[in-house]
This record gives C-alpha cells, sequence and structure tokens, in this order.
C-alpha cells in the first residue's frame, strides 16, 4: 500500500507541475506566436488553462488524500497540518482564485472588446484586463514555486 501512495503523491505533483511548465514555457508562447490573431490565442489559452486548473485541483486533493493516508500509515497521524498539505492547500486556494475570479472577469472584458489588438492601450477595459493578466501569471507563477517547495519537501521526507 505504501508504494501506492508515495506514486500517486509523486504523480499528483507530476501532472500538476509539468502541466504548469508546459503550458506557460510551451503551449501559451507558442499559440501567440503561431495563431494568426492573439484574441483567437486567447481563446485557446483561456480554455486550456480552465483545463489546467481543473486538472491542478484534481492532483491537489489526490495529493493530499494519498499523502495524508501515507502519513497515517507510517506515523499514526494524518499530519494535516505539516508543511507539505499547507502549502498544497495554498496552491488550491491560489489555483481557485485565478479560475473563479480573475479569468471570469478576462474572459468578460475579452468579449465586451471583442478583439482586444483593436483596443487601445489607454481604454480602460484594456488595462484592466492586463492588470488581471499580470495577477493570473502571478497566481500561476506561485502555484508553481509552492508546488516546487512541496517536490522538496516530498523528496526529502521520502529519502
Amino acid at each position: 500500500m505504501l508504494p501506492i501512495l508515495r506514486f500517486l503523491m509523486l504523480l499528483a505533483l507530476v501532472v500538476w507541475l509539468g502541466g504548469i511548465i508546459f503550458f506557460s514555457f510551451g503551449v501559451a508562447p507558442v499559440l501567440f506566436k503561431v495563431l494568426p490573431s492573439r484574441h483567437l490565442a486567447g481563446s485557446i489559452v483561456t480554455r486550456s488553462l480552465a483545463v489546467l486548473h481543473l486538472m491542478g485541483l484534481i492532483s491537489g486533493v489526490i495529493f493530499l488524500c494519498s499523502s495524508m493516508a501515507h502519513a497515517h500509515l507510517t506515523r499514526g497521524s494524518a499530519e494535516p497540518l505539516a508543511n507539505r498539505h499547507v502549502l498544497v492547500y495554498v496552491m488550491i486556494l491560489l489555483t481557485l482564485i485565478s479560475q473563479f475570479s480573475i479569468s471570469p472577469k478576462m474572459a468578460a472584458l475579452r468579449a465586451d472588446m471583442i478583439e482586444i489588438d483593436a483596443i487601445a492601450p489607454t481604454d480602460p477595459r484594456r488595462i484592466e484586463f492586463n492588470h488581471l493578466h499580470q495577477w493570473s501569471t502571478r497566481l500561476e507563477g506561485g502555484v508553481l514555486l509552492l508546488g516546487l517547495a512541496v517536490a522538496f519537501l516530498v523528496a526529502r521526507r521520502l529519502s
């Protein structure tokens, strides 16, 4: 049972962190370079980000369940407030904020602007969109950094 729980913990982290890295450094930049308009690229990125967030939330729950079960079997306590678990709680919270607060606001602004490239950089809608995009990027970067910290803690604990 312990090897299966360790496998699930590591798989959850690999899926979540790998997805963020692939999306951030592979998919999103390529879409904006290859597709004919930023609007089209943004539409694909929006949908892809929703999938990435869902993968992250599922991975977070799998990690927490398997890690707490592993701790319970090896230490007699699920350790719900262990550092690795608290970091994953924060990762989940940041993902939820991005998906259910920032992404819908960005989508509404994109729909209102129709074609973002046709909107002046000084337009309040574009300024707000750019501000939200910065927060979205910061949250995703925060999730990645926290996830790397969790991976370090897990690697140290399992060695």
